[in-house]
């Protein structure tokens, strides 16, 4: 079993939660609430190993705030 970071964000238009996996190009989706999107995410994940797309290798190090004057 392979664990995946997903950054997950709120549009301030619709409300919904977006998730995208950045070591997986392509594994994104959208959803009304945070156990949906956890369900959508597994289910694109999935789908795109299916598809033998390539995995970039990268650890999820954490965030950062930028400030600009």
């Amino acid at each position: 079993m392979k664990n995946f970071t997903a950054v997950i964000e709120r549009s301030r238009e619709t409300g919904l939660f977006i998730g995208h996996v950045p070591a997986l190009p392509g594994a994104h989706t959208q959803a009304a609430t945070l156990d949906e999107l956890q369900a959508n995410l597994k289910e694109v994940i999935e789908l795109v190993l299916e598809d033998d797309a390539p995995v970039y290798e990268t650890d999820f190090i954490g965030l950062q705030s930028i400030a600009v004057a």
